[in-house]
């Protein structure tokens, strides 16, 4: 019987998000960047002084990795655009490396991270969810460019995560219709392949959200609208969850000094939920889970002829 653990929780600044999401640890930096989608914003957490600072986008900014060289790179509605945050002023710099031309309007990139080369992998999604549209699809971006949709069929593609190893992949759909975890092999091409179903969410609290996969191959998973985060055993296993004090945790990454704090973003519940703590809706969470993580891999394949390139996706 797995257990429901309520940890210490330190909230990391006083922002509030309205959809928190995609928290990356820059380990050289020694801060945490995240993203608020309709916020419109990339936020930094310095470790050392406790302090934030906000970057505003043109775009809603749905995810963001970090990018070798310096900088970020990021999923927004009309592509993916490598962002410089300048020290003076509070507007990012973005800069577009490949368009992507949607199926149908009113969408964008959701869930992505990278994967243990170095590969950004992203979904895309219809911002309505109430129409229940199954088409968004998966891509990869690389030095080749964006691929063709790898996984079709999504209607709110999340959960992203790799094992430590690299070998496999993970992929959720949050919808309410959905609430499933996918498990993929990966291989040295990069194309995922001996889809299975890892977990049925509609069996444990929450829809499956964002996640990470810790040092010991685990996979974390928000319960979003239950208020908890759950960790499952490379088997698919519940190992132990954690209760938060916000109703609808969206995405979770390791981070920290020694990898070993846990980062929680959130989202503002439509209502405030019985229960939970609604002065701390929106923010970002950090508390300590009992193991480490891992080391993002930056992105690493930016190019200049990247910039002018297209990827035409037909419906799922």
């Amino acid at each position: 019987m797995s257990q429901v653990l309520t940890p210490a929780v330190d909230v990391v600044s006083t922002t509030r998000d309205r959809v928190g999401e995609s928290p990356v640890w820059h380990a050289a930096e020694q801060a945490l960047y995240w993203v608020d989608i309709e916020g419109r914003f990339i936020r930094r957490f310095d470790w050392a002084t406790r302090s934030t600072r906000s970057w505003q986008t043109d775009e809603r900014v749905a995810c963001i990795a970090l990018r070798a060289g310096g900088g970020l790179v990021s999923g927004m509605e009309s592509g993916l655009f490598a962002v410089d945050l300048p020290e003076a002023g509070e507007k990012a710099d973005a800069r577009l490396l490949q368009t992507m031309t949607h199926p149908r309007t009113g969408m964008r990139f959701n869930d992505g991270r990278c994967d243990r080369q170095g590969r950004l992998w992203a979904s895309t999604m219809v911002m309505d969810m109430g129409l229940a549209a199954a088409d968004g699809v998966l891509l990869r971006f690389d030095t080749n460019g964006l691929s063709e949709p790898l996984v079709r069929g999504l209607l709110t593609g999340n959960g992203l995560g790799f094992s430590p190893d690299g070998r496999v992949m993970y992929l959720s759909d949050s919808h309410p219709k959905v609430q499933r975890i996918w498990r993929f092999e990966l291989g040295d091409d990069g194309v995922p392949h001996g889809q299975r179903e890892f977990v049925d969410m509609n069996l444990y609290p929450g829809r499956p959200d964002g996640a990470a996969v810790d040092a010991e191959g685990c996979y974390w998973i928000c319960g979003n609208d239950a208020g908890q985060v759950h960790r499952f055993t490379p088997e698919g296993r519940l190992d132990r969850s954690l209760q938060l004090p916000v109703s609808k945790p969206a995405m979770c990454s390791f981070g920290g000094p020694s990898m070993e704090w846990l980062f929680v973003t959130s989202i503002p519940p439509a209502q405030p939920a019985p229960g939970f703590d609604a002065s701390l809706d929106g923010a970002v969470l950090m508390l300590r889970p009992g193991v480490r993580g891992i080391a993002e891999v930056p992105f690493s394949g930016w190019k200049p002829s990247l910039h002018t390139a297209s990827a035409p996706v037909g419906a799922a």
